[in-house]
């Protein structure tokens, strides 16, 4: 029986259960899912970006629930060291703490302009000024990663909390057709091909539920 449960909503549409999924995946943990209905309103919410705050994913371990993804990221970090999601450098592992923070907290014109939809593909879609800031300056911040530390992950050989925060990125830019640079563009080809996010994206698409709301047409 696994020893812990991670909440979450929607596998297509919910890119801060992917990072709360992907960091267990990748830190080994045993747990158990629990599906969030799409018709429960607080989780409709917050895959609207409607709601204050952010509930799912909620992993549940030992007698300790945590509802905010990084600080899942963080229990994970402290209680399986030996999958390394954060750097052992003193310096790498604050600039990997500095980019997963700036991904938390920010990009809000790339989160709604460009919805995760997994099930979606957009050839050609025409991004806008103020989402193509958040673009820029995603793509400078892997750039700079990858030239610094030598990828293929943005911290090197080893995938970090880094590489979960930003995976639900790589998707979007996926499934949007967004033009990337060389190195950019094979960091992405390189998530992908992660098999945790193969089975991520697998059990998407077989996901019956949809929110009309985030399913556009062009």
């Amino acid at each position: 029986m696994a020893s812990a449960v991670l909440t979450i909503s929607s596998k297509n549409y919910s890119s801060w259960c992917l990072r709360g999924w992907l960091a267990c995946k990748l830190a080994g943990l045993e747990f158990e899912e629990e599906v969030v209905s799409l018709d429960d309103p607080s989780a409709r919410a917050e895959l609207l970006l409607l709601s204050p705050s952010f509930l799912v994913p909620c992993l549940t371990h030992e007698g300790v629930r945590i509802w905010d993804t990084l600080a899942i990221g963080e229990y994970l970090a402290e209680l399986k060291p030996e999958a390394a999601l954060l750097p052992s450098e003193r310096g790498a592992r604050a600039h990997c703490r500095a980019i997963c923070g700036e991904m938390h907290s920010g990009f809000y014109n790339l989160r709604s302009a460009l919805p995760m939809n997994l099930k979606a593909k957009y050839k050609g879609h025409k991004v806008w000024a103020g989402a193509q800031a958040d673009i820029d300056r995603v793509t400078a911040i892997w750039s700079n990663c990858l030239a610094t530390y030598g990828g293929p992950y943005l911290f090197g050989s080893q995938i970090t909390l880094a590489d979960v925060m930003y995976a639900p990125v790589v998707t979007r830019f996926n499934t949007y057709d967004v033009a990337l640079n060389r190195e950019c563009a094979a960091y992405c080809r390189t998530i992908l091909k992660l098999p945790a996010m193969l089975e991520w994206i697998a059990s998407a698409r077989e996901e019956p539920a949809e929110l009309e709301e985030l399913d556009m047409e062009f």
